[in-house]
């Protein structure tokens, strides 16, 4: 039987022992009612590993830390994620977690509605709360970076990525597939309702983004985003 996953809020060191902390402690010791001496997989520190319940409390769980088992690594991706409505951008960035994206950064567009932009800084936190239950529900061995909201000027001078890909509702030749490179840590660009400005565009190319094609088809920002990451993750 395949053991329940957690993703440890603190552990030592010398990663021997690991607790949960807050609403994870809370729902395994209420909902769930963990037991002393029952097993689970716990990843601490990126590492994960077989773990036996020591001490239940309803503020934290404490586990034994074993052998380490084997993993599956993120994705190296970067995605550069315009803010869009919510709750579609909330499903993509559960998607995202699951398709193993590494970190996410919510951009602040010239053409990101007004009022989104302005809410979108109260929304990181609970953004961040569905990558960790994505990345618990997917198996995954690290719950993906997201950043704060911020300008695409600001993203686009902090990014060091090797691979930078756009996609462009405008580029007609040049493939997603055509400009990954294998085993590279690529940064991938995916535009607000409405497309990113001329001066935008231009910022990119300043930047040295390569812009590309998913297809002749017009996709929402979410589709976009999921299409493009299960592409790259057959390429890296």
């Amino acid at each position: 039987m395949t053991r329940r996953r957690w993703i440890a809020d603190r552990w030592n060191d010398e990663r021997t022992s690991a607790s949960l902390l807050g609403d994870q402690a809370q729902h395994l010791a209420r909902v769930l009612r963990a037991e002393v001496g029952q097993t689970f997989d716990v990843v601490a520190g990126g590492f994960l590993h077989r773990a036996t319940v020591t001490i239940v409390g309803e503020d934290e769980v404490r586990f034994d830390l074993h052998e380490e088992q084997e993993i599956d690594h993120a994705l190296p991706v970067h995605l550069l994620l315009a803010v869009f409505k919510f709750d579609r951008m909330e499903w993509a960035i559960e998607k995202a977690t699951e398709l193993g994206v590494e970190r996410m950064t919510p951009i602040l567009a010239r053409r990101t509605e007004k009022h989104l932009a302005q809410a979108a800084a109260k929304r990181v936190e609970r953004w961040r709360r569905i990558a960790l239950e994505a990345s618990k529900q997917s198996r995954r061995a690290s719950v993906p970076e997201i950043s704060d909201p911020v300008t695409l000027k600001s993203a686009l001078g902090k990014e060091t990525s090797a691979v930078r890909i756009l996609l462009s509702e405008t580029e007609q030749q040049t493939t997603i597939a055509s400009a990954l490179l294998k085993d590279e840590v690529t940064a991938l660009a995916i535009g607000p309702e409405g497309g990113w400005t001329p001066e935008e565009m231009a910022l990119f190319q300043q930047h040295t983004w390569t812009p590309v094609t998913i297809g002749p088809r017009i996709l929402r920002a979410e589709t976009a985003a999921i299409a493009a990451l299960a592409i790259a993750g057959a390429f890296l």
